[in-house]
């Protein structure tokens, strides 16, 4: 059989005009900034710039880019009680040679760059029976001891942290456990920060940052689950030893509670967190970290005020652990509007002078950029009066604040006249649906009867943040365009339904210690499509030198979610996007399963690859050999009901 389709396509292509060749393709040399380049943070560089000064793949040969290795983790969490929430996040770092990454099932490995050939494994054994809130790691932390003889044992080491709590070294070499951290080369660091949360509760989703030698680490708590929640603070360890050095809690405390093995006694008694990826600026030796919710998300009675620090982009002396400064936000978050990107630091250019800046981008869609040293804003910020009708019991902040920037994001009300379906029909239901749900623009607050969150708690901008071009002062990033109902629910209805197995589709949250339940899901028709007309996920670029946005277009299509075949642009998604110095933008981060190529400076799709699962991941560059590397996590989304894979994909131009 195979014969006769030889045969068969030798004919075709006789009668196609005999054999012929592709077209040369211009492959530029690599020079030894190229091969010097590596990257050795999540976000490319200590700061989140995810740019990568490489420039062999240019806008004139991507077309040409083709798969050169796929590496299959084997990771599937395969019967675990999380299994429905796994994602693979993770960005691999590369250094001299290798590429170093890990799963959401507790495995670290590290590959040959140039062919993905696994060089060794680590297995820390996560227990997959526990009830998880979140089933994510997004990568590994690289770190060179100077102090060390070159050679010997962890004088390079990689550390992460597991979603059953533990931070773990290893050698960088061997993937061997650092035995002089910690116990054996590990910390368990739930213990004592608890209180009202289940173990499944308190995780490590995203890699540490580094300064000298001190580690930084913050965590990810169920933060719907109860007002007495984890606590949520932040922690420096000896990258040799595992000894703490400092920490932070984002709820400001009583001096009672000065340790944090100490019983708690808050100002309010509610918890705020720290998951998302920290920077560092190694010259000021300062951390810059964007924190999350206070506990719980969507009901704030417990905890009055503006709950500070929560919500906001806070700098730390790296040394002390102090407060240098903080700009809040979102005040009395009830919208779980997390800062869960990594904070960018670049250097701004202004009337003639380069400003050390920190751009943090928010789920709001809202852009705020201020100087590194003190915090002053760079671009204005405006507190604008909101929406003040919260349910009983609730103290709404009567302000937020507005960055001059404009907002990536409609901000405006959804109304019936915005309904959109894939039928009359389903459209008349999202009609009615929208009618019947309280909506007043960004901010309006949960409510009894349901309210229309827009933007949405998936973003605006989550967490995989943005890329910036400092030729161009350019961010590039994507963002979520997707409306979410969100209802309060009485304790009593609350409990009735749970009791009844709940309404399906719906994601339930107990709020513990408040007089109500919550329960959310995307505002959508009875066919499963948002109830507003696409895009519903975009990519955006936006110049802070001219303050404006140079384009926006749509990010995916309905491949493998429409329920037919039908043309929709701008799905929603998680990831984000790597920028080159040739001009390039490559972005996964849609549900359609692509790897796209766009051009930097207009938006245009120059080339896509589809892939083993939806790219749920932000892609990173390296140099190896005679050619550039494109890598990207292609394994889907557990929470997006995507298809799953446990694929490391990397692509180059031909040889």
């Amino acid at each position: 059989m195979r014969g006769s389709t030889f045969i068969l396509a030798a004919a075709v292509t006789a009668l196609l005009g005999g054999c012929s060749r592709p077209a040369p393709v211009d492959v530029p040399p690599l020079d030894a900034a190229a091969h010097a380049f590596q990257w050795k943070a999540w976000g490319g560089d200590a700061g989140g710039s995810k740019f990568a000064p490489l420039a062999q793949i240019t806008p004139a040969n991507v077309a040409a880019l083709a798969p050169a290795w796929t590496f299959h983790t084997g990771a599937l969490a395969k019967g675990w009680e999380t299994e429905g929430k796994l994602t693979f996040e993770a960005t691999p770092l590369f250094v001299d040679g290798t590429l170093y990454f890990s799963t959401a099932t507790g495995e670290v490995f590290a590959l040959d760059a140039a062919t993905g050939t696994q060089r060794w494994k680590f297995d820390a054994h996560v227990d997959g029976s526990e009830d998880r809130s979140e089933l994510a790691s997004r990568g590994v932390t690289w770190w060179r001891d100077p102090t060390a003889a070159a050679g010997t044992a962890c004088a390079t080491r990689v550390f992460f942290g597991t979603v059953d709590a533990r931070l773990i070294a290893l050698d960088a070499a061997t993937g061997q456990p650092c035995e002089g951290f910690g116990e054996h080369g590990q910390l368990q660091l739930s213990v004592h920060l608890l209180r009202d949360s289940s173990k499944g509760d308190y995780e490590f989703t995203s890699p540490p940052a580094v300064d000298g030698d001190t580690l930084i680490l913050g965590s990810s708590i169920g933060d719907n689950w109860s007002a007495a929640n984890a606590l949520g603070v932040v922690r420096a360890f000896d990258a040799r030893t595992g000894a703490l050095r400092w920490h932070w809690d984002p709820v400001e405390r009583t001096a009672e509670a000065g340790d944090p093995e100490a019983k708690p006694y808050p100002t309010w008694d509610g918890a705020a967190n720290a998951w998302g990826v920290f920077s560092v600026d190694a010259a000021r030796h300062l951390v810059f970290i964007p924190t999350g919710s206070a506990s719980p998300d969507p009901y704030g009675g417990e905890r009055p005020g503006d709950n500070r620090w929560a919500n906001s982009l806070v700098a730390l002396d790296t040394a002390t652990g102090k407060l240098v400064w903080a700009r809040q936000l979102i005040h009395h978050d009830v919208w779980d509007y997390d800062l869960a990107a990594q904070p960018m630091l670049v250097d701004l250019k202004r009337d003639g002078q380069s400003i050390p800046a920190v751009i943090q981008l928010t789920k709001t869609g809202q852009v705020f950029v201020f100087r590194r040293d003190d915090g002053t804003p760079l671009f204005d910020i405006t507190e604008k009066p909101v929406p003040q009708d919260g349910v009983p019991g609730e103290k709404l902040s009567p302000t937020q604040p507005f960055s001059a920037l404009p907002s990536l994001v409609r901000n405006g009300p959804v109304t019936p006249a915005d309904a959109h379906g894939l039928t009359f029909w389903d459209r008349n239901r999202c009609r009615d649906l929208i009618g019947s749900l309280k909506s007043e623009g960004i901010f309006t607050p949960p409510s009894l009867q349901g309210t229309i969150e827009m933007p949405s708690y998936a973003g605006g901008v989550n967490w995989g943040s943005g890329a910036w071009d400092p030729a161009t002062q350019t961010l590039v990033t994507n963002v979520n365009d997707l409306p979410m109902q969100v209802q309060l629910l009485p304790r009593e209805e609350w409990l009735r339904q749970i009791k009844a197995g709940g309404e399906k589709g719906w994601e339930y949250a107990r709020m513990k210690h408040t007089p109500y339940g919550m329960r959310r899901r995307v505002l959508q028709s009875p066919l499963g499509a948002p109830c507003i007309a696409p895009p519903w996920g975009r990519v955006v670029a936006l110049n802070l030198g001219t303050g404006k946005l140079d384009w926006s277009i749509p990010l995916g299509t309905g491949k493998h979610k429409a329920p037919w075949p039908i043309s929709i642009k701008g799905m929603p998604g998680m990831g984000g996007p790597l920028m080159t110095a040739s001009g390039l933008v490559f972005i996964a981060a849609s549900t359609d399963g692509y790897l796209r190529a766009l051009d930097r400076a207009t938006g245009k799709e120059l080339w896509r690859a589809e892939l083993p699962a939806p790219g749920m991941a932000t892609p990173m560059t390296y140099a190896v050999g005679h050619r550039q590397y494109v890598v990207i996590a292609a394994g889907g989304h557990g929470k997006l009901d995507t298809g799953r894979s446990d694929a490391l994909v990397a692509f180059k131009l031909p040889e």
